[in-house]
């Protein structure tokens, strides 16, 4: 199977990859087996009555014209004529509502995998991928699964079922001549469907790239609304997604009138069938052979068959792209979990919370490792700081510790126990993070804060905004409670924000706790309230402080200074200072920046 970030699939030639998405879907539906043994059994039900149809107007047609004088209209035979009309109907309406729930129920239990396997996947797989092109493979492949079952099961099906019928009465009641015409004419028809349809894939290709490059583009430019507004770009984004739009309208002008030559070219093939059968029909009529009845029959056949057949181009192409389409849904479905569970995985049993790196070595890529033999422990309700300059590793370290990636060697122990021998849903219940970014769903406050424990109680969820100390403020909103935060939470402050973070994660109560700079993009007079809300909460707990700004780890039980992904010093903050090594330089260089920021703003405020 071509991997998540391949080409994108277009329909082109059956083959294995048709085969593997068709089998790895069967499942879904046969859940319903019984479901689809009746739908199918309406199927041909329905088929029957429309194949017998023509044959009860020819009844009719040959009784009216019966040279009598006392002419009877044949009711029983007309009465019939309406009842197998009815019947078509009905039975097709019966096998729709009959399947409704085994179509339904596939897209959804196909959907709700995609989902979890997505939440499954990597933090590499997330942070390389695309969200407009995902969301779009997803929207086609689930989209892909209806028409595929609609077009094989409830047209292709069918047509063939009826071709087939239709075919044995015309070889036994009149002479292989008209088979051998119905069938010449069809193998010509899909042969010909089968020709243009491949050649306009191509179009079909490039279409869709263009869709999903334009789509991607508007949904990154909408994300990242405030930047195009920082530097003005409004019209740069607008007319880079038209360009995007200009190309996918010339590719999709092209795919319309390649489907407009190939209808044509389907038509005459119908016309010609058509013509060549009723010429015999009718000479067969005129030397006594047949009556008006059988070229009337023949006739209805013929339009009866060859209408759905109109549509066979359409119906070979939308089962092509529904393929491929479920192929690519099928594909993130099976994208390779970098971080999964071992087979004898148990829970983790803590007995304090000690958490020890021994000898860690990781690599995002093998060509720059990051982390060089790592080794530390933060003792049970301990605080442990890390410092450094950027991309000396220490956001990385929080990354390893929930699992996100597995070290390339070495260890990371919790109370003796290797994290990658325990099951990652309870490794991370375990932990709980105070980010530098807090990101909030677009939902109310109560939602966001609830998340840290969704079978909180509400009383619980207000305790744990009391302790954030962001009780008063969401009491003082209009909406209260039900104030909703806006996409990424952009509607609060950055401060509103941290305490949002940090009352959910003193709601989920964890053992281990991780502030990854947690502060660093706060105002200083913000920094130094939520640092005192950070202390209370890491009070009694296993903490490790990722920081930017020393001053806020001074009272840290320990403080490891990291450089090029190495620990080159450990020790207090007083001890840190009697070296007069790294820590001391930075130490010196900060305090002299907000010297520079303190005279600065005394200069503002005169």
């Amino acid at each position: 199977m071509r991997g998540f970030h391949g080409s994108r699939g277009e329909p082109g030639p059956t083959g294995p990859a048709d085969w593997r998405t068709l089998t790895r879907l069967f499942p879904y539906l046969w859940e319903f087996r019984v479901r689809v043994i009746v739908a199918m059994s309406l199927l041909v039900a329905g088929k029957l009555a429309v194949v017998s149809i023509p044959i009860v107007l020819k009844h009719v047609v040959d009784r009216l014209g019966h040279p009598s004088p006392a002419l009877m209209v044949p009711v029983g035979l007309l009465l019939a004529y309406g009842a197998l009309r009815l019947a078509t109907t009905m039975f097709s309406d019966l096998r729709d509502i009959v399947f409704a729930r085994v179509t339904q129920r596939a897209i959804r239990r196909i959907g709700l995998d995609v989902f979890n396997h997505l939440h499954a996947l990597s933090l590499r797989f997330h942070l390389e991928r695309q969200t407009g092109g995902v969301t779009r493979d997803i929207e086609r492949g689930t989209r892909g699964i209806s028409s595929l079952i609609q077009l094989t099961l409830f047209s292709v099906l069918p047509t063939v079922l009826e071709i087939s019928m239709v075919a044995g009465i015309l070889l036994v009641r009149f002479d292989w001549v008209y088979a051998a015409i119905t069938l010449v004419a069809l193998l010509v028809y899909v042969a010909l469907t089968l020709i243009i349809t491949e050649w306009r894939t191509q179009l079909r290709r490039k279409m869709n790239e263009l869709d999903s490059l334009a789509n991607t583009r508007a949904i990154d430019s909408l994300l990242n609304y405030e930047t195009v507004k920082y530097f003005s770009n409004e019209r740069f984004e607008a007319e880079r997604y038209d360009a995007n739009l200009r190309n996918w309208e010339q590719a999709a002008v092209k795919n319309q009138v390649s489907l407009g030559l190939l209808n044509v070219a389907q038509a005459c093939i119908i016309a010609i069938a058509v013509t060549v059968m009723l010429l015999r029909a009718s000479a067969g009529v005129v030397a006594g052979k047949l009556t008006v009845g059988d070229l009337v029959m023949i006739n209805a056949f013929l339009i009866q068959m060859f209408i759905p057949l109109n549509f066979l181009g359409v119906m070979y192409r939308e089962i092509k792209q529904s393929l491929t389409d479920i192929e690519r849904l099928f594909s993130i479905l099976h994208s390779s979990r970098e971080v999964a569970d071992a087979a004898d995985a148990r829970p983790l049993q803590l007995q304090g919370g000690r958490l020890e790196f021994d000898n860690v070595q990781f690599a995002y890529d093998a060509r720059r490792v990051v982390l060089h033999g790592v080794s530390f422990d933060i003792p049970a309700g301990h605080n442990v700081a890390v410092v450094g300059s950027s991309g000396a590793g220490k956001s990385t370290l929080a990354r390893l510790c929930y699992r996100f990636y597995d070290v390339s060697s070495g260890s990371i122990r919790i109370d003796g126990q290797d994290i990658r021998a325990v099951t990652q849903t309870s490794l991370r219940a375990a932990i709980g993070i105070v980010p530098q970014d807090t990101v909030l769903f677009n939902d109310t406050i109560y939602y966001n804060i609830a998340y840290g424990r969704p079978s909180a109680t509400r009383e619980e969820i207000i305790e744990a905004a009391r302790a954030a100390h962001i009780l008063h403020f969401i009491e003082s909103l209009p909406n209260g409670w039900d104030s909703l935060v806006g996409e990424r939470g952009l509607k609060l402050s950055g401060g509103e924000k941290q305490r949002v973070a940090i009352a959910r994660t003193v709601l989920k109560n964890p053992v281990l706790l991780i502030l990854d700079e947690a502060t660093s993009a706060l105002d200083t007079q913000t920094e130094k309230i939520i640092q005192a809300e950070l202390r209370e909460i890491a009070r009694n707990r296993t903490t490790l402080t990722i920081a930017h700004r020393l001053s806020t780890i001074v009272d840290a039980d320990r403080i490891l200074v990291m450089e090029h992904g190495r620990v080159v010093e450990s020790g207090t903050h007083r001890e840190l200072l009697a070296r007069q090594g790294t820590y001391a330089r930075l130490w010196a260089l900060q305090q002299e920046e907000q010297s520079i920021e303190h005279q600065l703003e005394e200069v503002e405020h005169e």
